[in-house]
This record gives C-alpha cells, sequence and structure tokens, in this order.
C-alpha cells in the first residue's frame, strides 16, 4: 500500500479560526486521513500554525506581548480547539520552529546557488517616528479603488482588491498613526519565478486529469497571467532570518523571509519536528526527499490558498534542483458563508469554532461541514439549515434507530444480543443494498468527493430505518418472537457497522456505537464488503448497553437562540 502524506492549509496564528476555515482545510483531511487508517493504509498527517508576517506583529502588539510569548499563546489556543473538534494530527507544529528556519534558509541558498534568487533596490514606505520600512499591512489609509478609509497596505477588505502600499491614499503608520511617512530606497530578495515559469507550466500539465478543476484552473490562471518574480523578504522583527553566510548586508538590516515564502516550507519543517521528537523510529526525510514512487502526497485548502501550492511552492521545490516531493492531488474548496456573506475574524461576523464547542459537541459540527462541504461552489450557513440538517439525519436517522433497537431489544430480550432465527429474504435484501451503499461510500471517499460521501452514508442510515419499518419488530414480536430477535440482532450489526464507517465523520459518536457491544479486541478497522453484507460482527449473546441519546434534537428555540447571539442574517 502507498504512504499518504496529507497536510492541511497552516491555520495563520492572529485569533480563532471561524467555520469556514475548518471546513475548507483542516476538517477534511483528518476525515480522509481517519478514512485511510481504517483502510490499513499508513498515513502522516501535518499541520502547524503560520507564525509570521505583519498581522502576527500587529495582533502581539494590540496585547501589549512580545510576539514570540503572543504566538506561544496563540499556538495553544488553536490547538485546543482543533482537539476539541477531534483533529487526529499526527503533529502540529509552528512555522516558527529551529527546524522550519534551517530548512527555509536552505531552499533560499539552493536557489541562489541555482540563479534564481536576485537582490534588487526597491522604493518602500518608511516611517521616520518609527524608525523603519514599513511593510504591507504596517501601512493604512484609504483605498484608492472604493474610498474605504481603513485599507490596509496588502489588500483592502471592504472591495477585496489586492493593494501596495503606495497605492494607499493618506497614508498612516499602522504603528504609530503618524503620516509622517516617506518612500525609500531598499534592497530585498527576489525570487525569479519568470525563470521557473516554464518548468512549472510543464509539471501543472501533469496534473491537469488529476486534479478538481477548481485547483487545475485557478493554477492555469496564474499561469496564463504570466509569473512574476516576486519579493520574498520583509523588513520585520519576526520571521526567518536571511541568512548572514550568503546576504551579510540583508541580514545586518534584520531582513526576514515573506511568510508566505517560509509557510509552505513548513509542511516539511513539521514533519522534522514530529521526526525530532523520536528520532530512533521517525525518518522526515523518508516523506519528504527522493520519494515520488512510495508516496502519495494530498494537499487541503480553500481557494485563495490554491496559487501559491499550485505555482509559487512548486517552483519553488524545483529551483533548489532537489528531488523534494511535490504534492500529487490538491483538494481545493470554495467558500463557506455566513447567509451569503463572508465570515469575518477582523469584524466577528459568523460562528467561530470555539463558539461553535461552546455551543454543541463536535460531532454535529463534523458531520453538518462535511455534508455541506463548499466543493463544486461555495456554500451558506445557516443556523435554519443546520438545525434541520442535525434533527434529520443525526437525530432522526442514525440517533433514533440506535436508541429504539437497542431500549426495545433490552426490554424485551435483556441485555445480550438476542438470537432469533436464521435470516431471511429481508436479510439477504439488506445485505445486499449495504454491501452495495458501502462500496459507494468507499468509492466517493477515494475520490475525496465529500458531500457525495456524506450522501452514501446517510443512505447507509436510512437502510436501517427501511429494514426496522419494513420488520417492525414491536409488531413481528407479538406473533414470532423468533423473527422479532433476528430483526433485532440484524440491526444491531447495522449500529455496528454504522460506528465502523462513520468513525471518519464523527468519530466520537461512532466510538460510543462501538462500546455498546462488549466484543473483545473490537476496533474501528474498516469492514469488508463480505462482512458487511452478512452482518455477523456482533454475534447472539454479546452483551450491550444502551448509551445515551446520540444527538439531540434542536428546538425553534435553540434556532432563535443562535440566531440573536450570531446575526449577521442580513448579509
Amino acid at each position: 500500500m502507498a504512504r499518504h502524506l496529507i497536510t492541511s492549509a497552516l491555520p495563520y496564528i492572529n485569533g480563532i479560526k471561524h467555520l469556514g476555515n475548518m471546513v475548507g482545510s483542516m476538517l477534511p483531511a483528518d476525515v480522509y486521513s481517519r478514512y485511510l487508517r481504517q483502510r490499513g493504509h499508513e498515513v502522516l498527517y501535518i499541520c502547524a500554525t503560520d507564525e509570521h508576517g505583519t498581522p502576527a506583529e500587529l495582533a502581539a502588539k494590540e496585547q501589549g506581548l512580545p510576539v514570540d510569548e503572543f504566538c506561544a499563546q496563540a499556538h495553544d489556543a488553536q490547538k485546543a480547539v482543533y482537539d476539541g473538534f477531534a483533529l487526529a494530527f499526527d503533529y502540529f507544529g509552528r512555522s516558527s520552529s529551529p527546524e522550519n528556519r534551517e530548512i527555509t534558509q536552505h531552499f533560499a541558498r539552493r536557489l541562489n546557488e541555482n540563479g534564481f534568487i536576485e537582490e534588487r533596490a526597491i522604493r518602500q514606505v518608511y516611517s521616520p517616528v518609527d524608525g523603519r520600512f514599513l511593510p504591507d499591512r504596517y501601512v493604512e489609509g484609504t483605498c484608492p479603488h472604493c474610498g474605504y478609509d481603513k485599507a490596509r497596505g496588502d489588500q483592502c477588505e471592504n472591495c477585496t482588491r489586492v493593494l501596495d502600499p503606495t497605492d494607499l491614499i493618506n497614508p498612516r503608520s499602522a504603528i504609530s498613526g503618524s503620516t509622517d511617512l516617506e518612500i525609500r530606497e531598499t534592497k530585498h530578495l527576489f525570487l525569479l519565478q519568470s525563470k521557473l515559469e516554464n518548468e512549472v507550466r510543464e509539471w501543472v500539465a501533469k496534473h491537469d486529469k488529476d486534479w478538481p478543476q477548481l485547483a487545475s484552473s485557478i493554477a492555469h490562471k496564474w499561469l496564463t497571467e504570466g509569473l512574476h518574480d516576486r519579493a520574498i523578504t520583509r523588513d520585520l522583527d519576526w520571521g526567518v532570518p536571511v541568512p548572514a553566510d550568503t546576504w551579510p548586508e540583508l541580514a545586518a538590516e534584520g531582513k526576514v523571509f515573506y511568510v508566505w515564502f517560509d509557510a509552505p516550507i513548513e509542511y516539511i519543517g513539521a514533519t522534522k519536528e514530529w521526526a525530532d521528537q523520536d528520532p530512533s523510529t521517525r525518518d522526515w526525510k523518508s516523506w519528504w526527499y527522493d520519494v515520488d514512487t512510495d508516496v502519495r502526497y494530498t494537499e487541503f485548502m480553500a481557494k485563495d490558498n490554491v496559487p501559491f501550492h499550485t505555482v509559487m511552492f512548486p517552483a519553488t521545490e524545483l529551483g533548489v534542483r532537489e528531488p523534494w516531493k511535490k504534492v500529487d492531488y490538491v483538494k481545493a474548496f470554495n467558500w463557506l458563508t455566513y447567509y451569503g456573506g463572508k465570515f469575518s475574524t477582523s469584524q466577528k461576523r459568523g460562528v467561530f469554532t470555539d463558539q461553535a464547542l461552546d455551543i454543541l459537541p463536535a460531532d454535529y459540527w463534523r458531520y453538518f461541514l462535511i455534508a455541506n462541504a463548499p466543493e463544486s461552489d461555495d456554500s451558506s450557513f445557516t443556523w435554519e439549515h443546520f438545525t434541520a440538517t442535525v434533527n434529520k439525519d443525526l437525530a432522526d436517522t442514525l440517533g433514533n434507530f440506535v436508541n429504539r433497537v437497542l431500549s426495545f431489544s433490552r426490554k424485551r430480550f435483556g441485555d445480550d444480543v438476542p438470537a432469533g432465527g436464521e435470516p431471511g429474504e429481508a436479510e439477504t435484501k439488506l445485505g445486499e443494498q449495504i454491501a452495495e451503499l458501502l462500496a459507494e461510500y468507499e468509492a466517493q471517499m477515494e475520490a475525496l468527493q465529500f458531500r457525495k460521501a456524506a450522501a452514501a452514508l446517510r443512505a447507509l442510515w436510512s437502510a436501517g430505518n427501511s429494514y426496522l419499518e419494513e420488520k417492525a419488530p414491536w409488531l413481528e414480536i407479538k406473533t414470532d418472537k423468533d423473527g422479532a430477535a433476528l430483526t433485532l440482532r440484524t440491526a444491531m450489526n447495522l449500529i455496528h457497522l454504522y460506528s465502523v464507517v462513520s468513525e471518519p465523520f464523527i468519530p466520537a459518536t461512532a466510538k460510543t456505537m462501538r462500546e455498546a457491544f462488549a466484543l473483545t479486541e473490537d476496533t474501528a478497522t474498516w469492514v469488508a464488503a463480505d462482512e458487511a453484507r452478512a452482518l455477523t460482527a456482533v454475534p447472539a449473546g454479546t452483551p450491550f448497553t444502551v448509551p445515551p441519546v446520540l444527538f439531540a434534537k434542536l428546538t425553534d428555540e435553540d434556532l432563535e437562540t443562535y440566531k440573536e447571539r450570531f446575526g449577521g442574517t442580513d448579509a
């Protein structure tokens, strides 16, 4: 079996992420990782906080903390939320790690040796009051396109136009507020992407038939517009330093690498962080260096990150002229909106992941988000849709099935799985249906089509309800006790099957269902088609318990409470 390397876009350090960030990268990567592990594959799921750049420094300044201390605290706060969502990273690192510094500087040196980095003089905003150059977000002012007076030097949040600090009207320092700004000349390092364009174009073309249209079309759009040489250093206090052994003058001036240069390299850096925890058994290079035929590498990200991962980072990897592993498959997502409008970290608009966990357990959110993942188009979060999905799919279709089967069996047959008669026509028909639906579920998971996979999983749950309604053991027991026992035993085997195949989506609930049966050495290993068809994993006589209600139904009062608390429904 292939080894699977999985990464999701690094969440930025400045604040807890919203549900759109969760469904656009980390959660689907976790679902896929869990599925592959169940199928017996070797999986390494790597992620990290993205800690460099101007937003980190500004956020630290707002909180009155040194930037390194701010980032350490913010990393722990984010990790706690991801633990709450049961994201099963193999390692969740930090882009400020010594490992990432070492590898980033190595990449820069190699690019320079190969003629793909050039030192250039550019004109940049300088603040005499602050005594420093002001990169992108350190400059604020009025957007020349829409007139928004709080636009930043990299982008206007109001109209989303990309800006340069020198574009702003009435610019001011984001540090001191000073309007006494000058344009001065300074030197920076540029990655000569123009010299690598043909190589990147050829590399992207090799993946046209493999990548989803969203990822491929974005990559080609950037290539059609042409790759421009890009500055990869900034005047900041916090970042990976330019190595003094290669660029002594720039190092003496305190230049650091641009966050979008070092952030993708952190996938490798975080893997080395993971390996450095146990170097006797972990080899980070076996995942990243000269492993094209052994490792399948899948990246998960929202569409705004696609250009950096399909064009910029591959250009960097190609330019170092070393056999670093490049991505095999880019799973890109559109936006999850909040009532049709943007989630906004800065404006606190929409549901954020820590708030979500305060309201309901993680499995409610995991299922809803994946079942409505913005794969082909943007999708909208509304409380009405969330409530309806929870009530119909989780509470009624799955939760109610589990509860009524186990409760009724315990009431009429005691605390052991009843024996009953031999399977008949209804059970044979059910087994064939389950095997067919499981094959569909597997096919969609293998294809990374998460909404379709969720639909197949929902159909598996529905099949149990249809069987139960057809056999009606509450009536059957009046005339055929053995027949009712068979029906309940079959239904309990369905519950156990659900506990296995639902694990990628709702791991906590899956564990609860599986633990309802006192089976020795029971695991979440994937169920083969023949085993699923036979429905015999839980034999008669197995002790069982009735778990608490798996999913509580949400009421109209709950709905109104959520809408009142989070607002923004008039977007």
